[in-house]
């Protein structure tokens, strides 16, 4: 009895004190995805890929707004948002630890302005998301395609879709005439 209390005290503690001490991490611990508002596009492509629906994206075209979200009671901590996310702006950080009082304490939103069409003055997506196309596409060489990108970025899909009819039958026309 003696000896083996000797050995346990040579040992020392073979387990951790948490949740009495902090728990050390592993520096690729998949904790809470941390989402990053600033850098963030609300391009809704960490919603897309999110297998249990926890992060949503929810438009309010009255408004003129669109407002992400996410229930980290649903989370499964995947990272999968972390993934796709095309600017880095949500990542999954070290915190495991999502105890809470209320159930609506495990929600997280922001809201973002929406775009509105310059042609018919109507919202079509994310102001943050247009400004980041439009500086990928003054980042490229200058060609009048590039140009006119850049200056239909500022235009809904359904007036997009109305120019180029026209333009196609001003085209078709043109070539009737020349015949």
């Amino acid at each position: 009895m003696l000896k083996t209390l000797k050995n346990i005290i040579k040992t020392g503690d073979a387990t951790v004190k948490y949740p009495f001490a902090p728990l050390e991490t592993t520096p690729d611990m998949r904790g809470k995805p941390e989402h990053d508002l600033e850098r963030c596009i609300a391009c809704a492509a960490c919603a897309v890929a999110c297998p249990p629906n926890a992060i949503q994206m929810e438009s309010d075209t009255r408004e003129g707004t669109i407002t992400w979200s996410i229930d980290y009671g649903r989370c499964i901590f995947c990272g999968r948002c972390e993934e796709v996310c095309p600017l880095e702006a949500i990542r999954l950080g070290s915190e495991f630890e999502l105890a809470v009082m209320t159930k609506a304490d495990l929600v997280e939103t922001c809201t973002y302005q929406l775009q509105a069409c310059s042609e018919c003055g109507r919202y079509f997506a994310p102001r943050k998301e247009v400004d980041y196309a439009v500086r990928l596409l003054g980042s490229l060489e200058a060609s009048p395609e590039g140009d006119d990108a850049v200056r239909l970025a500022g235009v809904c899909p359904a007036c997009k879709r109305r120019a180029d009819g026209i333009a196609a039958k001003r085209a078709v026309d043109a070539q009737g005439g020349r015949k």
